[in-house]
């Protein structure tokens, strides 16, 4: 959706090594927010993201217009059931996941991707994606790309853009409260409600931090798990003063 940061430029890279043909969508799509959301003042700045697409080799920038996506009389939408959409983010953001599976099953219609770059800080978003275009038959590979970081650990985002000073270093304690879940874990802790009780209860020492949910879910299904016996995402969504930020690791890889 814009606003460029190192993340989407790592997507812009891992798609130049191996691909012949790279091309970047930019397009803040209006039917992922709900209403009070920040669809109106999430950042946008075209010609800053066009210079950057351009100094990292992309051959082709798609921006197209709201109108363009969805001109008048637009009747259908496209969307994953179950567990993939209903818990997490889903469960606070009634349609997002509608809205995130509409747009990018125009966009791949559109552009005929072989291969498709998601990022993993948008955790639930890159397995509803793959559910969609694996349920769909489309012809695409959806791959999935690390969480970008600052250098104390705060995934970016173009939201961070938003917070101010303390406000941002207040945030740090997302990732820190995530690693706090993993070192529980690596210490034999396989409980859900012991590990997420570490988390939540170091966010909970940040007072411009408001918890949105902290949960554990299977990493495939999102399936909500009660002991961590194999592959989980500890997932979280947090409000830093009034901006809303999700983070996410994954418990159990080798």
């Amino acid at each position: 959706m814009g606003f460029f940061h190192e993340g989407h430029l790592t997507l812009m890279r891992r798609s130049r090594d191996r691909d012949g043909v790279v091309v970047v969508s930019l397009f803040v799509n209006p039917t992922q927010f709900g209403p009070g959301e920040d669809y109106e003042v999430y950042p946008r700045d075209f010609d800053r993201d066009a210079s950057m697409a351009q100094t990292e080799r992309v051959d082709l920038l798609f921006a197209p217009s709201v109108v363009e996506m969805y001109p008048p009389g637009d009747a259908t939408s496209v969307e994953v059931t179950g567990d993939l959409t209903a818990r997490l983010c889903g469960a606070y953001r009634p349609g997002h996941f509608r809205g995130v599976t509409t747009v990018v099953a125009k966009l791949f219609n559109i552009v005929q991707p072989d291969r498709a770059y998601f990022g993993e800080k948008d955790y639930q978003q890159l397995l509803v994606v793959r559910r969609m275009a694996q349920d769909l038959r489309l012809p695409v590979d959806i791959i999935a790309v690390p969480i970008v970081r600052e250098p104390d650990g705060l995934a970016m985002s173009s939201r961070n853009t938003r917070l101010n000073a303390q406000e941002r270093q207040a945030a740090t304690v997302l990732h820190r409260a995530l690693e706090k879940g993993r070192e529980v874990h690596r210490n034999g802790t396989r409980d859900a409600d012991a590990i997420l009780a570490q988390v939540r209860s170091m966010i909970a020492e940040e007072r411009s931090v408001k918890v949105q949910y902290a949960e554990l879910s299977d990493a495939e299904s999102l399936a909500p798990i009660e002991r961590v016996e194999g592959r989980a995402v500890l997932a979280l969504a947090a409000y830093v003063g009034g901006t809303r930020l999700i983070d996410n690791i994954i418990l159990g890889d080798a």
